[in-house]
């Protein structure tokens, strides 16, 4: 009974690579130009039996199918599933033969503890360090990678057998990601199911799976709002929504406050002119987390909506922005609209906190008359670090007005040997009528 429900669902997966290709013909979705949808030929059943003895390991039944009756590696999510041969080259044998100790909802506690020979000891020695790594991702195989740090491993054995973990380096406070099927199969085909229904997959396998229909039902019968949240993150795969659904999140916008922005992110991405109204009523919220999601959803807008009616808002809420990362997304807002100013700024380009006056510098790169501010620059500079001038030399420039050559003096060894600053400085002395040796002088 089994094997011909699989045999079905092989059947389904072989029609529905074909769709897939056929869908994705320029290969527009992440990492398929390495794979191009095509699996390489199959095992056969001697060569699985050879490998599971050689390497005292049992498949589990949905993978080894997939490699005997579909092929041995090949088209698959990210960059595709590695042959059983590349997948054993990438697993340390001690790992492939340990016993699994990672599992589902692992606590940050749990997971730092696991790790906390790999993260607290910079001394540590090479074989416990392996021997940490090899506990870490027992009783696994290495399947794929999503590139860079992070990969996909298949869990071989204990209570999890079978399941699919995304894994990255050894982060504290970040266990790593079981998906939410139960089987490879059934993760592979999901794979399939959104290429072909046009889903953004650009994370697949994080956010939880479902149609929108699915996802309405499972939050509105979530036991937690833990659920409620996985529900509706589920729905940014979505490229756009039903009119229903609009309904459903503009509902939960208007009387759910816990799950309120992450509605709005939603409402925005599929009908931006009926999130206009909340993205101002979270402008104008005195919570500053609803103030930084705004900002946050407007940016990611900018290239295709027009945002106008939002600057006069953000510009009077410029005093209540007192970290880096909020100054950094009204900045770049601003600054498509020519909003920026350095008065308007003053307050952050004067600030205690370099980080928020080197977010400021940044901001304020493209403002003009900066000569006709130079007051403001001065103060900024007096009351700033090294980090702080030459950031402003970086973004800004050198900036010719006498009040400021001090300070640029001050920092003439080390840009002097660098022929690009060195023109710069060179090009101020000239709009000042000074010799191209003033900063060399001792004397002023």
């Amino acid at each position: 009974m089994w094997f011909g429900k699989k045999e079905t669902q092989l059947d389904r997966i072989k029609n529905k690579l074909s769709q897939a290709m056929r869908k994705d013909a320029d290969f527009s979705v992440f990492g398929a130009s390495s794979h191009q949808y095509r699996v390489k030929e199959k095992l056969t059943a001697k060569e699985l039996a050879d490998w599971q003895t050689h390497n005292q390991v049992t498949l589990p039944e949905p993978y080894a199918l997939f490699l005997t009756k579909i092929g041995n590696g090949g088209a698959g999510p990210y960059y595709g599933i590695y042959s059983i041969g590349k997948a054993t080259s990438y697993t340390e044998r001690q790992a492939l033969l340990a016993k699994s100790v990672l599992h589902p909802g692992m606590t940050k506690e749990e997971w730092n503890h696991l790790i906390e020979p790999l993260t607290t000891d910079e001394d540590i020695p090479d074989e416990e360090y392996d021997d940490t790594c090899n506990k870490v991702l027992g009783g696994m195989l290495c399947i794929g990678t999503q590139g860079c740090e992070y990969d996909m491993y298949l869990v071989l054995e204990g209570k999890y057998r079978g399941r699919i973990v995304y894994t990255s380096d050894f982060h504290p406070d970040h266990p790593f990601f079981f998906v939410y099927e139960d089987s490879f199969l059934d993760w592979y085909e999901r794979w399939l199911d959104e290429i072909i229904l046009d889903y953004d997959i650009g994370w697949f396998g994080s956010r939880m799976p479902g149609d929108e229909n699915a996802l309405i039902q499972i939050y509105q019968s979530a036991p937690n709002e833990e659920i409620q949240a996985k529900a509706l993150d589920g729905m940014f795969k979505f490229k756009k929504v039903s009119q229903p659904t609009l309904d459903f999140l503009k509902n939960i916008a208007e009387q759910s406050p816990k799950n309120r922005t992450t509605a709005i992110w939603l409402i925005c991405q599929t009908s931006f002119d009926t999130g206009r109204t909340y993205l101002l009523e979270l402008l104008q919220s005195d919570e500053h987390e609803d103030f930084l999601q705004a900002l946050q959803i407007l940016h990611a807008s900018s290239k295709t909506e027009d945002l106008t009616e939002f600057i006069p808002v953000i510009l009077q809420r410029l005093d209540r922005i007192h970290d880096p990362e909020t100054l950094r997304y009204a900045g770049y807002i601003l600054e498509d609209y020519g909003a920026v100013t350095l008065h308007n700024f003053a307050p952050f380009l004067c600030h205690a906190d370099p980080k928020m006056q080197t977010t400021a510098i940044y901001a304020a790169r493209s403002c003009e008359n900066k000569l006709g501010s130079w007051e403001i620059i001065e103060q900024m500079l007096m009351g700033g670090g090294p980090q702080v001038l030459n950031n402003s030399i970086l973004y800004w420039g050198i900036i010719p007005h006498e009040g400021l050559l001090p300070y640029y003096k001050e920092v003439w060894p080390q840009y002097k040997s660098n022929p690009n600053f060195r023109e710069k400085f060179i090009g101020c002395l000239r709009e000042l009528h000074l010799p191209e040796d003033y900063f060399d002088k001792d004397e002023w």
